[in-house]
């Protein structure tokens, strides 16, 4: 037999070959592979026939026949010999294996004609690791829409079974034809229906355990769709001019999920003109006719004057009317009248009396109906025209008032209502009740809490604080960067030559433009001094129990960033790191820049250097991307990012009118001669990190800030500079002649690469009793903006009185770290998440938070995010670096709530709606 002892690797027959001819051995079971499990050891087991020995062999050599259990026993049929074996292999066995393929062993059983092998089982340690590679991130997607989750299981032994879950209930593909669980463990539903909205979840499983992913919603959204229009409605004037409306509805179909509301106008309104009715009226009665045999004339009328038109009424009275024409003369048996002549002669002259009475009384009555016709229709006519002009047309003017009542949304409640203010809004008015009727008090976010107080005045201006910490409400620092107005890194006092607080040796050297701390998983916020660049790292993007040593640095050398063309580097070369580090949530990174902002004349794009030195563009400022966020503001870029790295701002100008702000400065200094005193006029990038360049070198020669800094628009549209010194005072100083201007080319201003420009002067006194200097410097881009500096300062140092300039209060806290560098109180962030993070119906998700704290673009990189309401806050904290200012956010807070506070009663005159309490309070 071979030795078995575990180092030779002969297979030699045995010796002595027991009895019986037969075949070579026959193996009726081979060794499976297998996979240890925790601790637990492994069997292999080998069965053959004919067999008289069997032994393993695992890597290539023998294991020791001690280790083997082996049984024999003779098949009933052939007769022949069946041997079967076991062994058993350790976890440990297995770790201490070390080679280019997995640990196996394979069984070699001998007859008495030969060998015959087994096949190789493979053992291994069986895993599954605990995170995923990949969760499936939540989505927002339109009816019918795509849905696609992505799902990247733990690494494991073997590989991991992947199943879905929705709401914690198992996906079966194979009942839902819509459904593909099938594609490389990701969850496919061609066509989004609403029930198809929930939780999903992945779940990993394999022989040692089973996994779950984070959970990732899905809301299948509907956006509304207007129904068809109504029937104009009647006109609502019943004579004249009116309007008449029609109307649609947002239900075709409605929007669910916090889909989009139809746009355009749910009613419309057209005017209108009602034929007014007339009522008819009696032309003037005709003359009698002639007096018939039954002794009687008529006479008629038409009721034509006018004819009772659009429903008008028809004249009231007889048409015709008779009587009898000789006065009750003729007899009733119609004898003729000369039969009763005698009888009439002596009433004759009092028939001609009467007969005059009547023909009078006649004249007058159709004098009286003649003037009453007339005035009839002025009148009518009269009416028309007053109609007319009392209509103002289709769109009417309605009153509003406005009835202030309680509002949860101030977390103290409890003030009084305001005086009733009335408001008046001219315009088409769309009437109709709002979908949403409640306010956001239904996550609990706008509950009284025992540590929070919030001042609102009058001015709409709202603080929010919490009492056990410092005032959390916006203070103005005046040397902060930047502040929204035109001085974009300091604030000068007034110019009245007082005692100013700090000078200019104050400001960080260049050997302190890095800043080193160690971060854990609370969070904070790293700050270069003085340079207006900072780094915020959010609650919970390092992981537990963790701590790294996180770096920001500005690049002191010149850049290795060379623009093309009249492209410009817009602020300092950033870099964070160490690079090799990802974040599990973006970080925020602050980079001033010198652009004012236009997207209409300039596009301004982020760029990263690898690790080649070589730099590569990240994205456009306004490009909509996920991969990262850039939110542009007058004074800084703000960026969200993943990964740490170099990163600059490159600005494309793209018309002629693209400005590039600089900051004009001047220092003085007594020279070697000291009747010659020196100028430095500097034209520099309008950031910190710039000024400060600036101050440092300087601060080494000697030289004082004679006059505040001011700002310069210096215009891409290829005109040079000028930068002269004007008002000299003669017979005390004199300057070289031909030497009081100089003229910088464009292309050298423009395409400095964040270098200063500087022009120096030499003034030369006439007397050293000569200790005051009066003069202007002006420095003006031809065909564009100028700036004067006024200078009158002492040139002895010792009553020189020294111009302060503000540094930043981040100077002394570079880093900080946990709840105390960030503005909002963990507590609110949480609710406020809370609030915004689940989809609503109402329209109250991130994006209305988005929109309120003004980031509009580009909101699909936010979508992205597992907790899109905690990336704008974020946002939020680095905007707000050095005013902190929470009343802007507790504004934005309470606009949402008024947009969606209960209305209680609308009609189109009036409209009742809640408002909100102003109080004052003195401290938080």
């Amino acid at each position: 037999f071979p030795s078995l002892s575990g180092n030779d690797n002969s297979e030699a027959l045995p010796e002595s070959i027991p009895s019986a001819p037969g075949t070579l051995p026959h193996f009726m079971e081979e060794p499976d592979d297998a996979y240890i499990i925790k601790s637990n050891p492994i069997v292999l087991r080998c069965k053959a026939m004919p067999a008289m020995q069997i032994f393993f062999k695992c890597n290539g050599e023998w294991v020791h026949q001690n280790e083997h259990v082996s049984e024999e026993s003779m098949d009933e049929t052939t007769g022949l010999k069946v041997r079967e074996v076991f062994i058993n292999v350790t976890r440990q066995q297995v770790e201490d294996f070390h080679g280019p393929e997995d640990y196996w062993c394979q069984c070699v059983a001998w007859s008495h004609l030969g060998t015959s092998k087994s096949r190789k089982a493979s053992v291994r340690i069986a895993y599954l690791r605990k995170n995923f590679e990949q969760d499936p991130q939540g989505k927002e997607v339109p009816i019918e829409g795509m849905i696609v989750l992505h799902c990247r299981p733990p690494e494991g032994v073997p590989a991991a079974e992947v199943e879905w879950l929705k709401n914690e209930e198992p996906i079966d593909s194979n009942l839902d034809e819509n459904i593909d669980t099938r594609a490389d463990h990701n969850l496919i539903i061609r066509q989004a229906r609403l029930s198809d909205s929930g939780n999903y979840t992945c779940m990993a499983a394999n022989i040692v355990a089973k996994r779950r992913s984070m959970s990732a919603t899905v809301v299948v959204y509907v956006n509304g769709g207007w129904s068809s229009w109504t029937e104009w409605s009647n006109c609502n004037a019943r004579c004249g001019r009116g309007w008449q409306k029609r109307s649609r509805t947002c239900t075709n179909p409605a929007p669910l999920n916090g889909g989009a509301f139809c746009e355009g106008m749910s009613v419309q309104k057209i005017t209108c003109t009602s034929l007014c009715p007339v009522d008819g009226n009696w032309e003037v009665w005709s003359e009698w006719s002639v007096c018939s045999p039954e002794c009687e004339h008529l006479r008629v009328r038409e009721c034509i004057a006018p004819p009772p038109r659009n429903g008008g009424k028809y004249c009231e009275g007889l048409s015709q009317e008779s009587e009898n024409c000789t006065e009750g003369l003729c007899i009733q048996d119609k004898k003729p009248l000369h039969e009763i002549k005698s009888q009439n002669i002596e009433t004759a002259s009092d028939i001609a009396l009467y007969s005059g009475l009547g023909a009078a009384v006649i004249a007058v009555a159709v004098l009286v109906v003649g003037v009453t016709l007339y005035r009839r229709s002025q009148s009518e006519y009269g009416v028309d025209v007053i109609d007319s002009s009392a209509l103002t047309g289709g769109f009417q003017t309605f009153n509003f008032k406005t009835v202030r009542q309680g509002n949860s949304l101030l977390l103290n409640s409890s003030m009084q209502p305001d005086l009733t203010v009335s408001r008046t809004y001219s315009g088409p008015i769309c009437l109709q009740d709002p979908m949403d009727k409640e306010l956001m008090t239904e996550s609990s976010l706008f509950n009284p809490l025992s540590d929070i107080k919030v001042k609102v005045q009058s001015s709409f201006m709202v603080s929010l604080g919490v009492t056990e910490r410092a005032e959390y409400h916006g203070k103005a620092h005046s040397g902060t960067f930047p502040h929204g107005n035109s001085r974009a890194f300091g604030t000068i006092q007034a110019r009245n030559k007082a005692t100013y607080i700090q000078n200019l040796s104050s400001l960080s050297t260049r050997s302190e433009l890095k800043t080193t701390a160690i971060f854990g998983h609370l969070g904070g916020r790293l700050v270069v001094p003085n340079t207006g660049v900072h780094l915020l790292i959010p609650h919970g993007a390092i992981p537990e129990e963790s701590s790294w040593e996180i770096s920001l640095s500005i690049t002191q050398k010149e850049s290795s960033l060379q623009p093309e063309g009249t492209d410009v580097l817009l602020g300092p070369e950033v870099t964070c790191g160490p690079s090799d580090l990802s974040l599990s949530t973006p970080f925020a990174l602050t980079i001033p820049h010198c652009a004012e902002v236009n997207s209409e004349h300039w596009n301004i794009h982020l760029k990263k250097r690898t690790q080649q030195g070589k730099w590569e563009e990240v994205m456009s400022v306004e490009e909509e991307t996920t991969s990262c966020y850039c939110l542009l503001d007058p004074y800084a870029c703000h960026i969200l990012l993943n990964s740490f790295g170099t990163y600059a701002l490159i600005g494309e100008p793209i018309s002629d009118c693209a400005i590039r702000q600089l900051k004009v400065a001047v220092f003085g200094c007594l020279s070697c001669n000291s009747l010659d005193y020196n100028l430095r006029v500097y034209c520099m990038d309008n950031t910190p990190c710039a000024f400060q360049e600036v101050v440092s070198d300087e601060r080494l020669q000697g030289g004082q800030l004679l006059e505040e800094p001011k700002l310069l628009h210096f215009k891409g549209n290829t005109f040079s500079l000028q930068i002269s010194v004007l008002d000299i005072p003669p017979f005390l100083w004199r300057i070289k002649p031909f030497t009081a201007c100089q003229e910088v080319p464009f292309s050298r201003v423009w395409c400095s690469s964040q270098k200063p420009l500087h022009c120096a002067f030499s003034l030369e006194r006439y007397t050293p009793a000569t200790t005051q200097l009066s003069c202007k410097i002006c420095v003006r881009q031809v065909k564009g903006h100028e700036q004067i500096l006024q200078i009158q300062t002492s040139i002895l140092e010792n009553e020189r009185e020294t111009i302060a300039f503000f540094a930043h209060d981040d100077s002394n806290f570079p880093a900080q770290m946990g709840p105390k560098a960030f503005k909002i109180p963990y507590s609110i962030r949480q609710r406020i998440c809370a609030t915004f993070d689940t989809p609503n119906a109402k329209g109250k998700d991130w994006q209305m938070l988005a929109q309120k704290t003004c980031i509009n673009s580009n909101l699909s990189y936010f979508a992205t995010q597992s907790s899109p309401s905690a990336v704008i806050l974020d946002l939020w904290e680095a905007r707000h670096q050095h005013d902190g200012d929470l009343d802007s956010l507790a504004c934005a807070l309470e606009e949402i709530g008024r947009t969606h506070s209960k209305i209680s009663d609308i009609t189109e005159t009036e409209i009742e709606e809640p408002d909100f309490n102003y109080s004052r309070q003195n401290g938080l």
